[in-house]
């Protein structure tokens, strides 16, 4: 199974095994390409070291859950563990002798992926989100922004990548939302300064569906969605998603 395991993450991460350990040269580590931490460990250990019966060697993949209690549940499965020689955080060993079906082990190998990248790289490999953004209409005429077009630039959220959705919030004098838009493009440069906005960067919306200005108004928000302040890219209650498709 090291080999399946190999070729599942070189196609998928474009990424190969390294054998750091001297003194366990059969020990091979999978690491990310930009900052070489690990998100798997495989070994081979006997088999009464996990409490299994039999003193032959068994082939053992270590990756880390995000969830605690994720790897609490798991470790009551057969061929789960916790972690041989990783104790530390939400580590878990998996057996690698067909105890675990191989594409359940390759869900757990693209969790620990996600766990352990960098900031920038769970940013761009997250699902698409949902968020609400604000706009002023005291300086932007939000209410005939897509009167023309499909299309627009807006100021870049923080934390928004393309393929997320955005609910555009218009504010007093209209206080509600008004459109739902598909994220198509982000980090544009742009240079943009006054008194009361700095913009660097855009972002590019395409408008999918528009809504009555008493369809979400503020007021039902705030009393069935708990939703007080819409000052800045925010996500929104599942409730709210439901009710908005």
């Amino acid at each position: 199974m090291r080999e399946e395991i190999f070729q599942y993450v070189k196609k998928k991460y474009k990424t190969v095994p390294d054998y750091p350990f001297r003194t366990a040269p059969t020990y091979p580590v999978l690491r990310h390409a930009d900052t070489r931490k690990w998100f798997a460990l495989i070994m081979d250990v006997p088999r009464e070291k996990l409490g299994l019966k039999g003193t032959e060697y068994v082939d053992i993949i270590n990756v880390k859950l995000g969830d605690p209690m994720l790897a609490d549940m798991l470790v009551r499965q057969p061929g789960y563990f916790y972690g041989y020689h990783i104790t530390r955080s939400s580590w878990i060993s998996i057996l690698l002798d067909g105890t675990v079906p191989f594409a359940e082990i390759c869900q757990w190998i693209d969790e620990s992926y996600a766990v352990t990248a960098s900031r920038k790289k769970k940013q761009k490999i997250r699902p698409p989100k949902e968020w609400i953004v604000p706009a002023n209409p005291k300086y932007y005429d939000i209410v005939h922004a897509f009167d023309d077009v499909r299309e627009i630039d807006w100021k870049q959220g923080r934390g928004i990548k393309a393929g997320d959705t955005v609910f555009i919030y218009a504010g007093a004098p209209v206080s509600a939302i008004l459109y739902k838009c598909r994220v198509t493009e982000t980090d544009i440069p742009y240079e943009y300064s006054d008194r009361d906005l700095t913009i660097t960067a855009v972002m590019k919306i395409r408008l999918q569906k528009r809504y009555e200005p008493d369809e979400f108004t503020f007021g039902k928000l705030k009393e069935e969605y708990g939703i007080y302040a819409v000052r800045g890219p925010r996500g929104i209650p599942e409730e709210l998603s439901k009710a908005l498709r």
